[in-house]
């Protein structure tokens, strides 16, 4: 039975490294339009990590054009994902980041953290 699970499990991506909540990173999804195929960048902080094997999936949250706060939800086993790379890693408290989405300014800023 087991067999049959891991058949149809999704393939992990190598291109995605070892992300952790508060991370800045630049994600890199593959987007159709027509017939054509493009890369389009996202980058913003990691504020929710779900673990979960095939299910397995971040939330990413930016600051759009005059303070609106966009946030994302990517599937990290997807074949839509180019590849996602970690910009800097930040010093938190939380697996969770939603206190972010109240914040602006200095406020909305996170201790870099040093390794």
């Amino acid at each position: 039975m087991s067999d049959v699970i891991k058949a149809l499990e999704a393939k992990q991506n190598e291109k995605i490294p070892q992300l952790a909540p508060g991370d800045t990173v630049s994600v890199h999804v593959k987007i159709k339009e027509g017939e054509r195929e493009r890369i389009q960048e996202f980058k913003g902080i990691v504020i929710r990590m779900r673990k979960g094997g095939t299910e397995s999936s971040i939330t990413v949250r930016r600051m759009a054009s005059n303070g609106i706060g966009v946030e994302r939800t990517f599937l990290l086993r997807s074949p839509r994902l180019d590849k996602v790379v970690v910009e800097r890693h930040s010093q938190v408290r939380r697996a969770q980041l939603y206190f972010m989405r109240g914040r602006t300014g200095k406020s909305a800023r996170l201790k870099q953290k040093f390794d």
